[in-house]
């Protein structure tokens, strides 16, 4: 078949693994087709056989939202940059495109994206369909630098949807969590390249926690890390510059992102997994390592940064307000729970869009993620953390482990229901279900 190539693996044993290694799928049939009509022709095939149909990224989701059991979608052939607008200041790329592909594209072309998240290794269609995000003032997430879409539906036909076309698809799909068709194409809006100085520096959890409203309205992107076990917090802000452009020198680059945040730090959770007691004060060491530094640079390069020691997380968005609150929540926890967290936890912010299943969807939000090295036990922590994010009409993100369901889900997005009509009238077979999407869309 045209623009279809034979899956790498057997068809009846080959078995896709998420990044992390905790989310796997044992498909009947690998595909990847390299156009839209191959890729529609696929979806036409899977419902005359009776098959669901699911498409995957570079597996960096931690739920089972892309397994099935049924044709998998691999991305490896539908990549690129298609078209690139400068007059309506967008640019048009494939929905298997990796983020990193994109940011380098456009910075060439003297283009950038307003706002990323800190890994850049995931496909355009993944990262915006579970709600991808970075941290910003005024600058949501990378679905909410949508501009249009298009989408292969449960029936094989092709729609193009945008605010102006197709608008009730467009303002859902963008975080679609694959289950409304599968993405195509994606037209981001973009904008001249420009400069970001980066401060980073440690800072006290009191004084992070009674100044993080003035920290968040003066800076455009401002976030912190908080070591548990410790008082000690990283915080980082991000704001634009007119220059010059002053990176960081090679080797300070390569000693704090390469060597501290992953090769150390590999090490350092491997002891901690090994000897869970030594956890409290090599928490306390590694909080002291990384110094402060600032910096300027175009924006993927201040925005991003490597992450090479594997883990499974966990993240919440709630009411901005009630950030600090489930913080000091969650610290209490980890003082008196026993428990030996290795990772630090991670905050950031965004404003309300207007994407019905966005996890700051209607609301301005806050992010608090919790991550443990993997293979090391995380039930406890995380069901106790999802205790109190859960309290505070917290949001999961929906690419992170969490055990909401839909009763709840419908009660924290006021939208919900808008979602599963449309859901019902495209896809009413649940041609793009599977068990996850059972659990927190409904049956």
């Amino acid at each position: 078949m045209s623009g279809i190539i034979a899956p790498r693996r057997s068809a009846t044993s080959g078995t896709w693994r998420n990044w992390a290694g905790n989310a796997e799928a044992r498909p009947l049939r690998t595909v990847a087709p390299a156009t839209t009509e191959a890729l529609a022709e696929v979806v036409r095939r899977a419902a005359e056989d009776g098959l669901p149909v699911k498409a995957v990224g570079t597996g960096h989701s931690f739920t089972t939202v892309a397994t099935t059991g049924g044709v998998l979608i691999r991305p490896d052939r539908l990549t690129g940059v298609r078209r690139i607008d400068r007059e309506a200041g967008t640019v048009t790329v494939a929905a298997g495109t990796p983020l990193h592909v994109l940011n380098r594209t456009l910075a060439r072309e003297g283009l950038s994206l307003t706002n990323m998240g800190d890994i850049m290794e995931q496909t355009v269609s993944g990262a915006t369909s579970t709600g991808t995000h970075g941290t910003g003032r005024d600058s949501g997430s990378l679905a909410a630098q949508i501009a249009a879409m298009e989408l292969v539906l449960a029936d094989g036909s092709v729609l193009r949807c945008s605010r102006t076309e197709n608008p009730e698809v467009f303002s859902a799909a963008r975080v679609g969590l694959g289950a409304l068709g599968v993405i195509t194409e994606l037209t981001f809006e973009v904008e001249p390249l420009f400069l970001l100085h980066a401060r980073e520096e440690p800072m006290r959890f009191d004084r992070v926690a009674a100044e993080f409203d003035q920290l968040v309205a003066e800076n455009e992107h401002f976030e912190f890390y908080w070591f548990p076990h410790t008082e000690n917090c990283n915080t980082k802000r991000n704001n634009r510059t007119q220059g010059p452009a002053v990176p960081l020198p090679r080797m300070r680059g390569w000693v704090d992102d390469e060597l501290l945040s992953n090769g150390v730090f590999q090490a350092v959770c491997s002891l901690g997994r090994a000897v869970p007691a030594a956890v409290p004060t090599v928490a306390r060491v590694s909080s002291r390592a990384l110094s402060a530094r600032s910096y300027s640079d175009i924006p993927y390069k201040v925005f991003t940064s490597p992450r090479r020691v594997r883990f499974l997380e966990m993240e919440y968005a709630v009411p901005r307000e009630a950030a600090m609150a489930a913080l000091g929540e969650l610290k209490s926890m980890t003082e008196r729970g026993g428990l030996r967290i290795g990772f630090p936890v991670e905050v950031r912010t965004a404003p309300a869009d207007d994407i019905p299943l966005s996890t700051a969807g209607g609301r301005e939000s806050a992010y608090l993620a919790v991550h443990v090295y993997r293979g090391t036990p995380h039930e406890a922590y995380f069901t106790a953390a999802e205790r109190i994010m859960t309290a505070h009409g917290g949001r999961p993100h929906w690419g992170k482990l969490h055990t909401r369901d839909a009763e709840y889900l419908s009660g924290v997005y006021p939208r919900f229901a808008e979602f599963t009509a449309l859901r019902d009238r495209l896809d009413p077979e649940r041609r793009f279900g599977n068990d996850y999407l059972r659990r927190v869309l409904g049956g």
